[in-house]
């Protein structure tokens, strides 16, 4: 029997949205990155996660270990996206006046 060493393509794919998805499911690049940044290992984060597998878990921890600076760029792209979406909706959705609000009721509801 021959033992064939086959390249495996890395289980990531990119949603419409632009984030970077491990294997077949909705965790992100971003999330196991993180965790396994935190000093989790792979099969910590397949517990914490059930939906991925181990074998894309450890190919996707060689792909960030290989490929850190171009990884770190997309985490931090990611990062300062998240924060113009947050003041945009911070914005848009005053949370000091939506939490007066709903004060503001929960106290004519206990009146009546």
């Amino acid at each position: 029997m021959t033992l064939t060493i086959v390249a495996e393509p890395t289980p990531l794919s990119t949603s419409k949205d632009g984030v970077i998805l491990v294997g077949n499911t909705r965790v992100t690049l971003d999330t196991v990155v993180a965790v396994f940044k935190q000093g989790t290992t792979a099969e910590e984060i397949v517990c914490r996660y059930p939906s991925l597998k181990l074998a894309d878990v450890y190919a996707t921890i060689a792909f960030y270990l290989n490929h850190q600076l171009e990884v770190e760029a997309y985490l931090q792209q990611r990062q300062q996206q998240s924060t113009e979406i947050r003041a945009m909706n911070q914005a848009r959705f005053d949370p000091q006046g939506l939490r007066d609000r709903l004060l503001a009721r929960k106290t004519q509801q206990e009146i009546c």
